[in-house]
């Protein structure tokens, strides 16, 4: 069973549709391993080659998730299977890769929440040891997380799940109309309070200076990957987002825009942390540690600490709502026009399954002996099962999704048929439509295999 086009939700204005795809895109890899992979791979000379790994792979790929989107008007696996039903499968991987990711994205969305409250109501507390207070009053290192794994996520996921029962242009469409521009508003007031901190214009040298000799092919790799994995490509996400659009929208400028916004928020992070760790001495590290404990001591080291660690961190539940929201709509859709279920049982199912295993996430991140979930080595606990999740979908599920959509896309449907509908049957002109064919039959391709065999097989760090 399947729901017509004419019952789906479609996005009501352009506007919403960009702040909806942005926010999508941008998220907590934006701003917490963003300004450290810059940091560690030159400042200046990472950014330029990170903008042009956006321009022409990041583009190259988003484009090829909304052309498909849009001409079906149907979810990732209904999209897929309508144009060719040989590789519906392409379709399904896309979405098991986003739902494997929100299990544990909520969690940590919830511990944003948790360190809104903290940062309000005792930050002497954090302040004291920030460590402790992560791994011991959020994860629960000395006793069980009722908070980090349970209280604070599912207040998360009803806030998601809430706006996913609203629908596309009542619920996604509104929330992204409000929560974007606060999180713009939020980023520019702490990105221009961090650069004028004492001794913070040492990081703004670093962040714009332009050093030739810090180019090499980590460097490219890491932005490649950084690129790739920020625009939220590889779950069909997009596919399922572009079907929500009208056939009068312009696909080619509304990808470009959506790839500015959310390269913006990148570099806005970056000239955010980077002076304020010059500032304070603090070494930039990457993750949630880094996030969650690190920056504590950022925080007490400036005037004003505890209203700018606050500020942050509802920045980064913003980053995070955004994105979690587009992640589910992606599940639903599939399981609401492919298996015929109400959308609202179907929102409050999934996310019972998603808080569930998201506890285990938790769970395991937390120095706890628990026989099944943990193994220990010389006293160490390691959080295998936490690990296993993100290794899953960080270095193979996201990354071949978005290589077999690419491969769909330019050699399957083919790229005469994907430049037709991107100018929306020669409505709108592609003056580039010869390089973005070129791009994702060739550059693409051979740019994501790149990131897999290196996540992989070379153990490299690249997202």
């Amino acid at each position: 069973m399947s729901t017509s086009v004419e019952n789906r939700g479609q996005f009501g204005s352009k506007i919403g549709f960009i702040l909806s795809a942005a926010g999508s895109a941008v998220g907590l890899g934006n701003i917490w391993k963003f300004p450290g992979k810059a940091y560690n791979c030159g400042g200046g000379a990472f950014l330029i080659i990170y903008i042009l790994m956006v321009v022409f792979i990041g583009t190259t790929v988003m484009l090829g998730e909304f052309v498909i989107g849009r001409k079906t008007q149907k979810n990732a696996i209904g999209a897929i299977r309508e144009l060719n039903s040989k590789y519906t499968w392409v379709g399904g991987l896309g979405i098991l890769t986003g739902f494997i990711i929100l299990c544990y994205y909520c969690q940590v969305g919830g511990w944003t929440l948790k360190y809104i409250v903290g940062y309000i109501t005792e930050s002497s507390t954090i302040y004291a040891d920030p460590m402790a207070y992560f791994t011991g009053n959020l994860l629960g290192a000395d006793r069980f997380p009722v908070q980090g794994a349970i209280v604070y996520p599912i207040i998360f996921i009803f806030l998601t799940a809430f706006i996913i029962s609203r629908g596309v242009s009542e619920g996604i469409e509104k929330m992204s109309k409000i929560l974007m521009p606060l999180l713009f508003i939020v980023l520019i007031g702490l990105t221009i309070r961090s650069c004028t901190l004492p001794g913070a214009s040492e990081g703004l040298y670093y962040m714009v200076h332009f050093d030739p000799s810090t180019i090499n092919a980590n460097a490219f790799l890491v932005a490649l990957g950084q690129a790739f994995f920020s625009l939220s490509l590889g779950m069909g996400v997009m596919i399922t987002y572009a079907s929500y659009l009208s056939k009068d929208e312009n696909l080619v400028a509304n990808t470009g825009i959506v790839c500015f916004l959310d390269t913006m928020v990148a570099l806005l992070a970056g000239f955010m942390i980077i002076p304020a760790v010059f500032a304070t001495g603090i070494d930039p590290g990457i993750g949630g540690g880094f996030a969650f404990a690190t920056l504590a001591g950022v925080f007490m080291s400036i005037p004003g600490g505890t209203i700018f660690g606050c500020l942050f961190y509802f920045l980064l539940f913003f980053a995070a709502v955004t994105s979690s929201t587009s992640i589910l709509e992606g599940t639903v859709a599939f399981l609401v026009e492919e298996k015929g279920m109400d959308r609202k049982k179907t929102v409050v199912i999934v996310s019972i399954i998603l808080a569930i295993i998201g506890f285990f996430y938790t769970m395991s991140q937390a120095h706890m002996d628990l026989k099944g979930i943990w193994i220990s080595r010389e006293g160490i606990s390691h959080p295998i099962f936490g690990d296993f999740m993100e290794y899953l979908t960080d270095r193979l599920l996201l990354p071949l999704g978005a290589l077999t959509t690419t491969i769909f896309a330019g050699w399957i449907w083919g790229t005469d048929n994907a430049i037709q509908e991107a100018t929306s049957d020669g409505k709108y002109k592609f003056a580039l439509a010869p390089v973005w064919a070129f791009l994702l039959k060739i550059v693409a391709p051979i740019a994501i295999a790149i990131i897999i065999i290196a996540g992989m097989f070379l153990g490299m760090s690249i997202s």
